[in-house]
């Protein structure tokens, strides 16, 4: 038989000198390259172990020294040396002590009368290659461990199908104030936020566990303290003991949409105060600069010749229209929200300019009483630019005939609607244009939320939920 030549260090600890040469012969057999040391007793076999310069690959142990014996040999073998495999070699064949020892994390039991050179060899080899991969295993789990445990993101595990928490690291429990024994009596759903539904709650959490690949989503949680926060979470799915769990980054931006807002609410403001400005200009400046053209115009009127009359009334006529279009864009620019006027009117006076040739039929239905005075001048400013925009979207490009706008508040809620019945798109083909950008811009500025409904023939309908 071709011997191993891999270079191998062994330890006997065994007392019966007879039985250590024929382990020895055994050895020799099979493998080239042995170092092999023999000690007889536990004391002995304590210095060698306990030496930095000596570094064995196994430890044959046989169980009766002079010193020590049975369980508690074992135990004290095998806490000198835990990266080392340990093979009990013996003359005794008690089955439950061998099955017991195994449980004393000894690699192998073997009895002497049942061993020879071969089964000997196999037992070493096997044992050194598995104690190997186990510690490279553990070292990866560590590994794992530490960068789960000490990421300064959030982080946790939980199974698929109860939808338990099995693990979460000291980031989340600091996020959301949690303890480790109670977030292992919660369950995923007890973190979204009460504002969703047990009904969004399933379906995302559906979306998140039916992802084949990484799944990104943001949404509201909430912390025991009942704070609710803004978190960005990434999921990717582990096997572990052949069950499927999700493991899941959590990152706070709660602070990061916060100043989101705030810029987007300055830009806003900018762009609103200059529109004001413009449109006050064109209704203050220009209008007057035209009403005097027509002042002087008429004073004009009876030195024309008849024969040139149809030309003072041409003008006179240009003159009119030119007042009505720039009295039109200015109300556009700058709804007079500041004059305490209410929305329902500046709803009213925008559909009027939108359908002043009369090519829609509009439908327009308010919903609240509207002598409470629950919206402030920046929710109505909102929303009078939000219904703007997408009147303008339809008349772009849906080849619309009927227009329904409702206007709801109930429950703290508030909800419009706008729909037509012209030819739709394709959601998932279109791209977002500058519109619906400026659409959702200003709803997500306000905490709503914006759902589009269409398809290819079938129109379109945008509603916009706001708490108020």
């Amino acid at each position: 038989m071709v011997k191993d030549n891999v270079p191998i260090k062994i330890l006997v600890i065994e007392d019966n000198l007879g039985d250590y040469l024929l382990i020895k012969d055994y050895l020799e057999e099979l493998i080239e390259t042995l170092q092999i040391q023999h000690c007889t007793k536990y004391s002995d076999a304590k210095i060698i172990l306990s030496s930095t310069e000596k570094k064995f690959d196994v430890v044959l142990l046989d169980l009766t020294l002079p010193d020590n014996r049975g369980e508690t040999l074992i135990t004290d073998i095998v806490s000198q040396c835990p990266d080392i495999p340990v093979i009990i070699i013996t003359g005794y064949g008690d089955v439950e002590f061998g099955i017991k020892s195994l449980t004393l994390k000894v690699s192998d039991y073997l009895i002497k009368d049942d061993i020879n050179a071969s089964s000997l060899y196999k037992s070493i080899k096997y044992n050194i290659e598995r104690k190997r991969t186990n510690t490279l295993l553990e070292e990866s789990e560590k590994k794992y461990m530490n960068l789960f445990e000490l990421s300064p993101q959030s982080m946790w595990i939980y199974n698929i199908s109860s939808l338990y928490f099995l693990q979460v690291n000291k980031a989340a429990t600091e996020l959301y104030g949690y303890s480790l024994e109670e977030f292992n009596s919660l369950k995923l759903t007890d973190i979204f936020s009460d504002n969703y539904t047990n009904e969004e709650k399933i379906k995302t959490i559906e979306s998140i566990n039916q992802n084949k690949d990484i799944y990104k989503g943001r949404f509201k949680h909430k912390k025991k303290s009942k704070e609710l926060i803004d978190v960005d979470m990434y999921t990717n799915k582990i096997i572990i003991d052949d069950a499927e769990y999700e493991t899941m980054i959590l990152i706070d931006v709660t602070e990061s949409i916060i100043t989101e807002k705030k810029i987007t609410s300055a830009i806003i403001k900018t762009q609103e105060e200059e529109r004001f400005e413009i449109g006050s200009e064109l209704h203050d400046n220009v209008c007057q600069i035209l009403a005097s053209g027509q002042l002087s115009l008429e004073m004009l009127k009876e030195k024309i010749p008849d024969d040139a009359l149809q030309w003072y009334e041409k003008s006179k006529k240009f003159i009119n229209l030119a007042l009505d279009e720039i009295r039109n864009i200015s109300h556009r620019l700058a709804p007079s929200f500041f004059d305490h006027t209410t929305i329902q009117d500046n709803f009213k006076e925008l559909i009027h300019i939108f359908n002043s040739e009369e090519k829609y039929e509009i439908n327009l239905h308010f919903n609240y009483d509207e002598n409470e005075n629950v919206l402030n001048s920046d929710v109505q400013l909102n929303l009078y630019r939000i219904l703007q925009e997408q009147l303008s979207n339809i008349s772009k490009y849906a080849k619309a005939s009927s227009v329904y706008i409702e206007l709801t508040i109930k429950e703290k809620n508030l909800t419009m609607i706008i729909e037509d019945n012209g030819i739709g798109f394709n959601s998932d083909e279109i791209k977002k244009g500058i519109g619906l950008a400026n659409i959702k811009r200003r709803t997500e500025l306000l905490s709503g939320k914006l759902n589009l409904k269409t398809s290819l023939g079938k129109g379109c309908t945008m509603i916009i939920s706001i708490p108020v």
